[in-house]
C-alpha cells in the first residue's frame, strides 16, 4: 500500500511538473490572479482595474504588492476566471462556461458588436460551422473607441486553434479572411499582444476553435518601419537622417522584430545645434539612430512598470509609464503609441534621445557632478580643452565642494581641477594597477586597482562612469591630491615622528622611506612612545634584528587607500616582515589589527602613509627576552603578546624565512646585509649548526649580547 501511494505521489508531481512547464506567462499570471482571489469562491480571479479608467489586468505579485499600475492607484475587483460562470445564489463561479461555437461564444464573452460586424461581412456561416479557427474579438468598449467604422478586413481570425499557450513571443500568424499579417507578443509579465492590441479576455474554448478578447481593434499592416518612416511627414528630418546610413536603412526594411522611438521633426529643431555636430559625423549618425532602436517589439500596453532595454546602439534606455502614458528615461515624450508594422512597431517622441556615445566630454557631467562642470565652465578649463583632441573628467561629486573648497583662491582651485582632467580618454577597462596618467596641469596621477574599486591617488571611483565621443567621464568621491613629498619628507616636516623616525635610522631602514617605489605605512606617531625611558630605548634598539622585524611589520609593498579596501570584511596586507595586517573599513573609518587608524590616506610620492597611536607587533610571532616582553607590553595595549622561552632550539629573532624585499636588502649595510642573507641561508639546515654559523659570523664583527 505504501508503494502505491508512493508511486502515485511521484505521478501527481510530474503531472503537476510537466503542467507548470506547459503553462505559458499569461496562464500564469491567470493561476496567481486565482491564488489571491481564492477566499472569493472557487474559479474566482483577482482583476486590478486602474481608477478612472476601464484598463483591467490580472494581478501580477508586483502590482498586487505595490496596489498601482504605471504608477496609478488599482482598484482590486473580484470576477470569474476564463471559461466560468456565476449560478444564483452559490458562492464564487462554479459552472463551466457552455461551450458554443465561435459565432455563439461572442455573445457569451460579451463581444456583441464584433458579431454584428460577422454577420455584415458574411462571415456567420463560416464561424458557425465546422472547423478549427482562433478569433481575435474586439471588445464593445474597443469599437466604441474608433472614430469611423472599419471594414470587416479587421476582423482577425486564422485556420487554427491557438490557445494563449501556443501563442509564442515574435510568432506571426496570417488572417484568413485577408491574409494580412498577425504579429503575436508574449511578454514575461503576462501581457500578450496581437499587433500590439492586448488579450484581455483569453482562451475562451468553442466547438470550432477559440476566442480571445482583445482591447482594441486589430488595425491592417502591410507597411515596414522603412516605409513608414519614408512616407510619414512628421519624421521627414528622421528620414533624412536614416538614409546617411544605408546599413540601418536597409535593415529597417527587411523582416525583423523592433521598437522604433521615432523623434518628430519638432523633436529635431529643439536640439537643431547639438545635432548639426552629429549629423556630420557618420559614426556618430549610426551610434544616435541605433539609441532609438530596440531589437525587440514593445508594444505600449506590455509596459506595467520601469524596465530596462539594451538599444542597437549598445547602452540601455528605461522604458516605464505613468498612467496612459509612455515613458522614456522617465520622460514623457510619447506623442502616438503603437505605430504597428510588418517588422516591429514605432513610437513617436517629441525628444530626440542622446546616447553618451555621441556626446562630447563635457556633454557627460550629470547632476551629482553639477558643481565641477560649473567650475571648469567658469575657470576656463573648458575652453582649454581644444577641439580634436581627446580628454578624460575625474568629476568630483557634488558633496566634495564644500563651503572650504569654494572659497578656496581661484587660481590655487583652477590648479587643482586642472589635475581632474586627463589628456587623453581613458575607459573604465583602460585602467591598470600603477599607471600613470598626465593630466591638463602637467602632473602624473597613478592608478590603483583593488577588488571592488579603482582609485586614482586618494581619490577611489563610484558608480556612473560614462564614454563620449571624445573624452570620458569618471565619478570621483573625493578631490585629488597630487604628492610631491616622500613619505620620509612628510614624516619629518610633521613633526609628530621623530621616535619612529630615530628607530627606523638606527633599524638602517630610512632609506625605505626615501627612495622611489610604491609602499603603505602605517606610522606610529610620537604618543604611541609616551612614557618611554632612556632605558627603554636601550632595551629595544639593542638588538638591531628585532628591531627591523618590529618596524618592518608596519610595512607593505604597494599603495593600500582607505578607500579601496572592501567593506566591513577583513582585508589581509602582507607586511615586509612576512606577517599579515588585518585591515578593516567600517564607516568612513579604518582599523588595522583593532586599533584605530585616526588619520588616513596622507599620500607621498613614493607610497601612502596611515597614522596610528601604538606599535603593531605581528601575533604569530613570540618574544623569548624578559625586558622586550615588558617593553612591548607597556607600549602594545590591543592585544596579548606571545610569550616563548629562550633555548637554542627555541624561537629566535631573525629574517623571516619569506623576507624577499629587496628595497630593504639594498638599504642595508653591507655587512648587515651578509650576516642576514647568511643566517637566512642557515636557518634551512639544523637550528643548532645555522645558530652557529651566526654565532661565529658576529663574533667576526664585535662583541656577543645573546638573548
Amino acid at each position: 500500500r505504501m508503494k502505491i501511494l508512493f508511486a502515485a505521489s511521484l505521478l501527481l508531481l510530474a503531472l503537476s511538473h510537466l503542467s507548470q512547464v506547459d503553462a505559458s506567462a499569461y496562464d500564469k499570471i491567470v493561476s496567481h490572479s486565482r491564488i489571491r482571489a481564492k477566499k472569493q469562491g472557487i474559479n474566482m480571479c483577482a482583476i486590478q482595474e486602474i481608477i478612472g479608467t476601464k484598463k483591467k489586468y490580472f494581478s501580477t505579485c508586483r502590482n498586487w504588492y505595490m496596489g498601482s499600475i504605471c504608477g496609478k492607484k488599482a482598484l482590486v475587483l473580484y470576477e470569474c476566471c476564463p471559461g466560468y460562470m456565476q449560478l444564483e445564489g452559490m458562492r464564487g463561479c462554479p459552472a463551466a462556461v457552455p461551450i458554443d461555437t465561435i459565432y455563439g461564444t461572442l455573445g457569451v464573452v460579451k463581444a456583441d458588436i464584433t458579431k454584428q460586424y460577422v454577420d455584415m461581412s458574411k462571415l456567420t456561416e463560416q464561424t458557425q460551422g465546422a472547423g478549427s479557427y482562433t478569433m481575435f474579438a474586439p471588445s464593445d468598449e474597443a469599437w466604441e473607441q474608433l472614430d469611423a467604422v472599419l471594414s470587416y478586413a479587421l476582423l482577425a481570425y486564422h485556420h487554427k486553434r491557438f490557445l494563449t499557450k501556443d501563442l509564442k513571443n515574435d510568432m506571426t500568424l496570417e488572417s484568413m479572411h485577408s491574409k494580412l499579417g498577425l504579429y503575436i507578443n508574449h511578454y514575461s509579465n503576462g501581457i500578450i499582444t496581437v499587433n500590439c492590441a492586448r488579450i484581455i479576455h483569453g482562451n475562451q474554448v468553442a466547438t470550432n476553435g477559440v476566442v480571445h478578447v482583445i482591447d482594441r481593434v486589430i488595425a491592417p499592416v502591410k507597411n515596414t518601419i522603412r516605409d513608414v518612416i519614408g512616407t510619414n511627414e512628421e519624421l521627414s528630418s528622421l528620414n533624412r537622417a536614416v538614409k546617411k546610413e544605408s546599413s540601418l536603412l536597409g535593415k529597417l526594411g527587411q523582416p525583423g522584430q523592433y521598437t522604433l522611438f521615432a523623434p518628430t521633426n519638432k523633436a529635431f529643431e529643439k536640439h537643431k545645434e547639438g545635432l548639426k555636430r552629429i549629423l556630420q559625423d557618420k559614426t556618430l549618425v549610426q551610434a544616435f539612430l541605433k539609441y532609438h532602436l530596440l531589437s525587440s517589439v514593445q508594444c505600449s500596453e506590455a509596459i506595467l512598470a520601469g524596465s530596462r532595454y539594451e538599444t542597437l546602439e549598445g547602452s540601455s534606455i528605461e522604458i516605464g509609464c505613468d498612467g496612459d502614458s509612455l515613458t522614456v528615461n522617465g520622460i514623457k515624450m510619447v506623442l502616438k503609441k503603437d505605430i504597428v508594422t510588418s517588422n516591429g512597431v514605432i513610437h513617436l517622441i517629441d525628444q530626440v534621445l542622446m546616447p553618451d556615445s555621441v556626446k562630447q566630454v563635457t556633454e557627460l557631467v550629470g547632476e551629482s557632478q553639477s558643481t565641477f562642470g560649473h567650475q571648469v565652465t567658469k575657470l576656463g578649463l573648458a575652453a582649454a580643452m581644444g577641439p580634436g583632441a581627446q580628454y578624460t573628467l575625474l568629476a568630483p561629486l557634488n558633496t566634495v565642494f564644500t563651503d572650504k573648497v569654494m572659497s578656496m583662491d581661484q587660481h590655487l582651485l583652477k590648479i587643482i581641477l586642472k589635475n581632474h582632467i586627463l589628456k587623453l580618454k581613458v575607459t573604465l577597462s583602460d585602467l591598470y594597477n600603477g599607471q600613470l596618467l598626465e593630466t591638463l596641469g602637467g602632473k602624473f596621477l597613478r592608478v590603483f586597482v583593488y577588488r571592488t574599486t579603482v582609485c586614482i591617488e586618494n581619490a577611489c571611483m563610484v558608480r556612473g562612469s560614462k564614454e563620449g565621443s571624445n573624452g570620458a567621464l569618471h565619478l570621483m568621491k573625493s578631490l585629488i591630491s597630487t604628492p610631491s613629498n616622500s613619505m620620509y619628507e612628510l614624516l619629518q616636516k610633521n613633526g609628530s615622528f621623530t621616535v619612529f623616525l630615530s628607530l627606523m635610522e638606527i633599524a638602517g631602514l630610512t632609506e625605505l622611506l626615501k627612495q622611489e617605489g610604491a609602499y603603505t605605512i602605517f606610522a606610529p606617531m610620537d604618543d604611541a612612545f609616551d612614557g618611554v625611558t632612556e632605558q627603554d630605548m636601550k632595551t629595544l634598539t639593542s638588538d638591531i634584528n628585532a628591531l627591523r622585524i618590529i618596524l618592518l611589520y608596519h610595512f607593505s609593498n604597494g599603495i593600500f587607500i582607505s578607500g579601496g579596501l572592501e567593506g566591513s570584511v577583513t582585508n589581509l596586507l602582507e607586511t615586509m616582515q612576512g606577517s599579515n595586517l588585518q585591515m578593516l573599513s567600517v564607516n568612513n573609518s579604518i582599523l588595522v589589527n583593532s586599533v584605530n587608524v585616526p588619520n588616513k590616506d596622507l599620500m607621498a610620492s613614493n607610497g601612502v602613509i596611515h597614522v596610528i597611536k601604538t606599535l603593531l607587533y605581528p601575533g604569530d610571532l613570540p618574544v623569548g627576552r624578559e625586558d622586550l616582553l615588558y617593553l612591548l607590553q607597556k607600549f602594545i595595549k590591543y592585544m596579548q603578546i606571545k610569550v616563548r622561552s629562550t633555548s637554542v632550539h627555541g624561537t629566535h629573532y631573525s629574517t623571516p624565512r619569506n623576507y624577499r624585499s629587496r628595497e630593504v636588502n639594498a638599504a642595508l649595510q653591507p655587512s648587515t646585509r651578509f650576516i642576514f642573507r647568511s643566517c637566512f641561508l642557515f636557518s634551512c639546515s639544523t637550528p643548532l649548526f645555522a645558530l652557529s654559523v651566526c654565532l661565529w659570523i658576529q663574533l667576526q664583527r664585535g662583541p656577543l649580547h645573546l638573548h
